[in-house]
Formats: structure tokens, sequence, C-alpha cells
């Protein structure tokens, strides 16, 4: 129970459905003191904490608070520096998914004697004829989060439930108002819970107790352009924050740590129709088997997805051969496959 009103209602809806139902909300917040500000809207903040245990008392559902901030130091934050450090663009939610909100909650709580975790994630799971299981998008493509939870395994979606998959935002709010839950009208959360001010680049550096060196801009030719403030600033498709005058809008086409280099280029330069992958986790299938696969591939949370082909170029890779060019298609990020409402898998962008 994050303390939001989807969490909330998917708790009252399995409990209507008859499950024995238990609240717990996950402490990941490493400094009590100083991460108060999560109150403007941290999926797992202190203020968290009172809304949900607030919800279960209403439910009347015990409720409890698990520790698991080594966990998420580890696999998220540790993660999120490393990569951006690296010259990508991480994905946190993803890895917290995968690593945190999954897999440690999952086994903690098989370990208590639960049957399943639930959540109020905006998905649907579904087993297929194929014997596997797979997520299949909400029915509100506005809200769908599947993009963000295609890393989970077949294990964990075995053990998982999504009530909210199959319902939209406004019957969640109108349930929640129907039941008089204090989230009723809390507003959804939008930033990375563990930086709400947005500034990555700040955070790194307190983070790690580096600072990233600056360097130089180049265009694809290599004549130095200007100099830039560390990588760890920039994104493939930025084009705010540049303070470069060129006389025509210039991009972020790409990031070099090895040379401490950020590229910059037109507009046309950020497209491309070739994305490879790797860190693959398969879904709906086993894999590709040596074959091709027409998918919807989708480059990042925002992106709604466009045809491309999809065919295994290693062991643990996967070339995305799109229709049509693509935007911006950023290493670190994930490109998910979609066939039918379904993820068929997904890797991480190189």
């Amino acid at each position: 129970m994050s303390g939001g009103v989807d969490s909330s209602v998917a708790a009252w809806l399995l409990k209507e459905q008859g499950y024995d139902v238990i609240g717990v909300t996950m402490q990941i917040w490493q400094d009590e003191d100083t991460e108060v500000q999560e109150a403007e809207g941290g999926c797992c903040g202190l203020s968290a904490v009172e809304d949900a245990r607030r919800v279960a008392m209403d439910l009347g559902i015990p409720y409890y608070v698990m520790n698991f901030k080594q966990e998420f130091k580890e696999n998220v934050m540790d993660y999120f520096a490393a990569e951006y450090m690296a010259g990508r663009t991480p994905n946190p939610c993803i890895a917290c998914n995968r690593f945190v909100k999954w897999e440690s909650l999952l086994r903690r709580s098989m370990a208590i004697g639960a049957d399943y975790i639930a959540t109020g994630h905006y998905a649907r799971i579904e087993k297929l004829p194929n014997g596997r299981y797979a997520l299949r998008q909400s029915v509100t493509a506005a809200k769908d989060q599947t993009y963000a939870l295609y890393n989970l395994t077949q294990e964990q979606l075995s053990r998982t439930l999504m009530p909210v998959g199959a319902y939209c935002k406004e019957e969640i709010r109108a349930i929640a108002e129907q039941l008089n839950l204090p989230v009723a009208h809390k507003r959804d959360s939008q930033e990375i819970c563990f930086i709400p001010d947005h500034d990555y680049a700040s955070f790194i550096g307190q983070y790690t107790g580096e600072e990233m060196p600056p360097g130089n801009f180049v265009d694809l030719e290599g004549t130095i352009l200007g100099r830039h403030k560390g990588i760890s600033h920039y994104t493939i498709g930025q084009r705010k924050g540049l303070n470069l005058s060129m006389g025509h809008p210039v991009f972020v086409v790409e990031i070099r740590p090895e040379t401490n280099e950020v590229v910059i280029g037109n507009g046309d330069d950020v497209f491309t129709d070739v994305v490879t992958c790797n860190k693959l986790n398969w879904m709906a299938v086993e894999g590709l088997d040596g074959g091709e696969l027409e998918v919807i591939g989708k480059i990042r949370y925002s992106h709604r997805g466009a045809p491309c082909t999809i065919r295994q170029t290693g062991e643990d890779e996967v070339e995305c051969k799109f229709h049509e060019p693509v935007r911006a298609a950023t290493p670190g990020q994930a490109v998910v496959f979609y066939k039918d409402d379904y993820v068929v898998g997904g890797g991480t962008i190189l």
C-alpha cells in the first residue's frame, strides 16, 4: 500500500473478492529526517505510511511497514547513479519493480505465509494457452503501466494480483469516494521518489561524492562546439539546457563517457530505425528460437509504440527494426515488445 488511491482501492477490491488481505508499506527512504519532502507525493515516503495506515484501518485489515532500505539502495539508487555516470539514462521504477517491490517483497511475504502479493498497478495478468504468464495492458491506455513491469519473472507473475487493471482511473477514484477513503482525491506521484526536485545531476554528485567533470560538446564530425557541465546532466534527445548558440535547434544525439563528450546534432539525427537491446526478459513467449516476430515496440513509458520486427542477434541480444524511424532511443531505457495487448518481452537499450 503506497498511500495512494490505486493501491487503497486494490485492497478493498480483493477483500470484496474474498481474499484475506494484509496491507504492507515498503520502507525504502534512506533518512527519516531529510525525506519529509516526500509529503509532496513520493510513492513510499513517510507521508505514505500515515495515509496507508488510515486506509487499512478504514478497511479493517492488518497493516505493517516492512523495511527494504538496503534492497532499495543497492538495486535502485546505486544502479541509478552508476548508469548516469556511465552515460546511460536508467529507469529506476523498472529496477524497483523487479528487484524490490517484487523479488524482495514476494520473498518476505511468502515467508510469513502469504499466497500472493497484490498492487494497484494498471495492468492485468493472464495465463496464456502456452502455459506462460503474461501482462496484458490495462483497459485504460492512458494509465497503462505494463511498460514498467515488463521485467517480472514467471514465478513473480504467478503469485501476483492486479485488480485495478480492469478499471479506468475515474472508476477507481469513484470507488474511493463511495468508500469515503481519505486518499480518494490524493494526486498521483509523478517524480522519482528519491529525487523529488528532479535535479538528477545534483543528487548523483551528493550520493556518490563525485562531481562529473565538464567536457566538450562536439558535432558528429568531432568538431568542438562548446563545453558541457558533466555527462550526468544530459540525455538523448535533450534540447533544453545546452546553452549552445547554433542559430537553429540542436539536440543531444550521443553521450560518450570514455571521452567525456556529448555529441550534438540536428533534429533528424535523433531518429533511428534500428534499436538493439540486451538483458532480455521474455514473458508471453519463451524466446524467438532464431526466428523473427512482428511486434509493437515501446522505447519509453510515454511512447505510444510503433511496429517493428525483432530478431535475436546474440544469446542475450535482440535487434528491433522499426518500420519507421523512432525518436531518441536512449541507452539504459527499456524497449518493451507487445502483441495483441500482451507483453511479449523486453530488454535494455544499448
